[in-house]
């Protein structure tokens, strides 16, 4: 009986623990890290994943688990809780703090089965729980659904990637705008932070940067780079950039908290901005926090019809503007106290955003 046939006899499918490279091909199996001091309990575990198809890679305490996902990340972890050096607890916070290990998920295997220790579990931040001695078809199915869920982020993170890739390259294309949504995506985070607003938050605003002019992708490149004004036409086709934009991340389930901002980068306080013609408070909060970072990185860089102002002059104009209705002023205060809490507003745009 070859080893494929031993496998289907005792109910394991080795494809189930693979998954599948670019093209269709069978990639690596799926890596599992078993995490326990107990060298009898490595080796059940270690056998039973192995027959079932996964690649393991054993640690004998928190502290060597860390070290093992810093040099090849798996793709679940498998941690005992009463160990030596750093216990369960301390390892699975510390992987969920991390931005770079926060998904992997993590399950205790533990003869610990009191409330006190799963609430202590769950406020760590473990994914599931097997309890010891565990029930082999129990371990392996949760394993097998919580690998594929790690999948179904990573497919996720990677379209995000691509969607930011993308982004970043549109600015690399035009040297007028290189950097320019990076900048903007900066200025905003900071702007976000320096009013009070949460983490989370922060990350959808400087997302919504990073993103916010990835409609041109469709706008003409010669109206993109014309050195002069724009007639009627040609603005009216650049004007579109923002529902493009809001079109292009919609189906990304990441993109959805900040969608408004894309779309409404472009507004003005007192409603004569575009797509939709908002004003005031129905502008979304991140629309106009973009928007006001994005005038400001406008108005500071090198564009083909002009030269960039200072920052402190490009401040007075925003401020001048805000009066007018263009920007809403509250805003515009809190970024120039940002600026000037920071000691930028006299700097060049590059060196006040550390580039």
């Amino acid at each position: 009986m070859v080893k494929g046939e031993l496998m289907d006899t005792m109910g394991y499918k080795t494809e189930e623990a693979r998954h599948t490279g670019s093209g269709g091909s069978i990639a690596r199996p799926h890596r599992v890290l078993i995490v326990d001091d107990n060298a009898q309990n490595l080796e059940l575990l270690d056998a039973l994943l192995t027959t079932s198809g996964y690649e393991v890679v054993r640690a004998s305490n928190g502290r060597e688990a860390l070290e093992r996902v810093e040099e090849d990340p798996p793709h679940i972890i498998l941690l005992d809780v009463l160990m030596p050096v750093m216990d369960g607890y301390e390892t699975c916070r510390r992987l969920k703090e991390s931005e770079k290990t926060r998904f992997i998920p993590v399950v205790m295997v533990t003869a610990l089965n009191s409330l006190e220790d799963r609430v202590r579990g769950i406020e760590a931040g473990a994914d599931d729980f097997i309890s010891k001695p565990f029930q082999r078809p129990e371990l392996l199915a949760r394993v097998k659904s919580l690998v594929r869920v790690k999948g179904l982020l990573d497919e996720l993170e990677n379209a995000h990637n691509v969607l930011i890739s993308l982004a970043v390259a549109l600015d690399f294309n035009d040297p007028y705008t290189h950097g320019h949504s990076q900048r903007v995506a900066e200025y905003a985070a900071r702007l976000a932070a320096f009013i009070g607003l949460s983490e989370e938050e922060q990350g959808n605003i400087r997302n919504a940067g990073i993103l916010h002019d990835i409609g041109k992708i469709a706008t003409d490149k010669g109206v993109l780079h014309k050195p002069g004004a724009l007639n009627d036409t040609e603005y009216d086709h650049v004007k579109q950039h923002p529902v493009v934009g809001e079109k292009i991340c919609r189906p990304l389930k990441f993109a959805q908290p900040f969608l408004p901002a894309i779309r409404h980068h472009h507004e003005k306080h007192n409603g004569t901005g575009y797509p939709d013609g908002l004003a005031g408070e129905e502008i979304p909060l991140g629309g106009r926090i973009i928007a006001i970072v994005d005038v400001y990185d406008a108005l500071t860089t090198v564009r083909p019809y002009r030269r960039g102002m200072p920052p402190n002059v490009a401040v007075e104009v925003m401020k001048a503007e805000a009066i007018k209705g263009f920007w809403d002023r509250r805003l515009v205060d809190a970024f120039a106290g940002l600026l000037r809490e920071e000691g930028t507003a006299g700097r060049t745009p590059a060196r006040a955003i550390g580039v």
